[in-house]
């Protein structure tokens, strides 16, 4: 057998080599590698957002209380002083009926959405329906006293006297409204009834 056959068979499967090594070398080369996807901006700052069904923060959520001149009072002497908070511009602990209530005095901007409002979300505590406009009338009674208007909310004879009542008082004044609320148990606050109304009587302006 000559050597030329030979030669060339010996160059074609080098060629046949080559051009396999170069058919890999381009397959590796054209599969790059495969990057971590990105985060979108919204997600990357999911950190800094509520959680879904959380709800609003707290500062979301607060009310002014009301500026300017405040009304003043004159508390009985078995009344109790206790610490004011941001909410209260007054607080006591009430003795009456073998038990203690809890009186709060607060005072907001505005009409505070309306009486009747007011006084349906103060029977809502409660676990009373609220009323319509024409029930309002027969549902509160308004008195007058050093040239303040009181509308007085009774909800402390509901016939259970160990459930929770309110005996309470809406009073405007200088473009805010202010609230003289007693909470406690039915007998605890019908008690305290008639000296929470002399209390009311002492309550004025500057």
């Amino acid at each position: 057998m000559s050597s030329r056959p030979l030669s060339i068979g010996i160059a074609a499967a080098a060629a046949l080599l080559l051009a396999a090594c170069g058919e890999e070398r381009v397959a590796s080369y054209r599969v790059p590698k495969e990057k971590d996807p990105e985060l979108p901006m919204a997600a990357a700052d999911s950190g800094a957002q509520a959680a879904p069904g959380a709800g609003p923060s707290m500062a979301d959520t607060s009310v002014p209380t009301a500026g300017g001149d405040s009304l003043a009072w004159q508390a009985p002497a078995g009344w109790a002083p206790k610490a004011a908070s941001a909410m209260r511009k007054g607080s006591y602990s009430v003795p009456g009926g073998g038990g203690e209530s809890d009186l709060s005095i607060t005072a907001f901007p505005g009409d505070v959405g309306g009486e009747l409002a007011n006084v349906n979300r103060w029977r809502g505590q409660v676990g009373l329906t609220p009323l319509g406009q024409d029930g309002l009338d027969a549902a509160v009674t308004r008195f007058s006293a050093n040239g303040l208007s009181f509308t007085l909310v009774d909800l402390s004879g509901q016939g259970d006297p160990g459930a929770k009542a309110i005996l309470g008082a809406i009073v405007p004044f200088g473009g805010s409204t202010w609230f003289f609320k007693l909470t406690g148990t039915g007998a605890v606050v019908g008690s305290s009834k008639a000296e929470f109304i002399d209390f009311l009587h002492t309550v004025k302006a500057p």
